[in-house]
């Protein structure tokens, strides 16, 4: 009886196994990545050869945290380098999620046990990864740049400003592909250690979020318990920041720490992927007064297009946040901050973006003031404040 009970035990944790590190991933992925599908044939002729004609780029995307091929076409999900290139999405802001606390909200999220580690096994990342941020940070730089050794010249990693301009005028006249750029989203990452930065920077990252949505070591997060400000660590890594020409991404930042970096910070910031408090009132969304700062300071504010932040799943919502905020910050200083594959539900996927161009020509912006949000402001933003060129800068002993 007892070797019947071992072996029927044995077996149920081999199957167990079997699940999580060939099924569990791809089914959460599937759960929790949602897009409801839109008919495309209705934006007319006219608007679609408009779309092909600007830059769309979006500052941010978890795609690199889910078990697949950034190079294939999928069904479901939201990115992929050929649906990019289907939706005319020549630049796109690849982040790296490095933990997300069981029972996380936007309103009070502690920093307790973490989804993140599980995802890790699931997707049969290197052991490292289970058990270090940092690890896990440069894994998934480490998946993108195989994938853009892998694509034959559809994807390109963008690491300065040099880079970005040759990119761009390939585009005019070579096939159609993607720049992408690495981001981190939450500088826990750093496991307490500001010489992580330098290996991030190194390894290809040159966007980074200071905080996700719990309270880390640099300071509080708008969905945290306490949602305080910087904290003294926080300020030598800010510094840190702008000294390598690192890009400061305030999204999920307390309303504290903004203030607080805004202060201390001698470049402009983005918040990559937001909403606005003035339709859909949550902790996770700018107020009017944190727009005109962040605007007068020459930072760029993405706008999301999943339903918690706009309020429901029409492209009108989506369009009715970036009215306001145009409506602050001025029409230079917002873009797109899709949040496609961050466990999201969207009504289009990346493919499919062109309905965006033709709800804001709806609305009444006219088509530069669209190529300037679609596009050309995260364009103009990045030009300005990426590294110039790809020496890299050594750390301050």
């Amino acid at each position: 009886m007892v070797k019947k009970i071992g072996i029927f035990l044995g077996a149920l944790l081999f199957a167990g196994a079997i699940y999580l590190f060939f099924f569990a991933a791809h089914g959460a992925d599937l759960d929790r990545n949602i897009h409801e599908g839109i008919d495309v044939s209705q934006v007319s002729p006219e608007v679609l050869q408009f779309h092909k004609q600007i830059y769309v780029a979006d500052l941010h995307a978890d795609n690199l945290l889910w078990d697949r091929d950034p190079l294939t076409r999928l069904d479901h999900g939201h990115v992929d380098i050929p649906r990019l290139i289907e939706g005319n999405i020549c630049l796109q802001v690849f982040d790296a999620v490095i933990k997300m606390p069981m029972g996380h909200n936007y309103y009070e999220t502690k920093d307790s046990w973490d989804q993140v580690t599980l995802l890790a096994m699931a997707n049969r990342w290197p052991i490292r990864t289970w058990f270090s941020l940092a690890e896990r940070a440069l894994h998934q730089s480490k998946i993108l740049h195989q994938a853009a050794s892998a694509s034959g010249g559809k994807l390109e990693i963008i690491r300065s400003s040099n880079q970005l301009g040759q990119f761009l005028k390939e585009l005019e006249s070579d096939a159609p592909k993607v720049g992408g750029i690495l981001s981190i989203e939450g500088l826990h990452a750093l496991e307490g250690d500001i010489g992580n930065l330098q290996r991030f920077y190194d390894a290809g990252y040159r966007i980074m979020g200071l905080v996700h949505f719990f309270d880390n070591k640099l300071g509080g997060s708008s969905g945290g318990v306490n949602k305080g400000g910087i904290t003294e660590f926080g300020r030598e890594v800010v510094q840190e920041m702008d000294r390598l020409g690192i890009i400061i991404d305030l999204a999920h930042a307390s309303p504290k720490l903004i203030i607080d970096v805004l202060e201390i910070s001698e470049r402009p910031v983005i918040v990559s992927h937001v909403g606005v408090q003035a339709t859909v009132n949550i902790p996770r969304n700018l107020s009017d007064s944190e727009i005109r700062a962040i605007a007068d300071r020459g930072g760029l504010i993405g706008i999301g297009f999943w339903d918690d932040v706009v309020g429901d799943l029409r492209v009108e919502s989506i369009v009715a946040a970036i009215q306001h905020a145009v409506s602050i910050g001025g029409i230079d200083q917002v873009g797109l901050g899709s949040d496609f594959d961050g466990a999201t539900h969207i009504l289009f996927d990346s493919s499919e973006i062109v309905v965006l161009t033709d709800a804001l020509l709806k609305a009444g912006f006219t088509r530069e003031e669209v190529a300037k949000i679609m596009g050309g402001n995260q364009i103009r933003f990045l030009m300005e404040n990426l590294p110039q060129d790809n020496d890299q800068l050594t750390m301050h002993n």
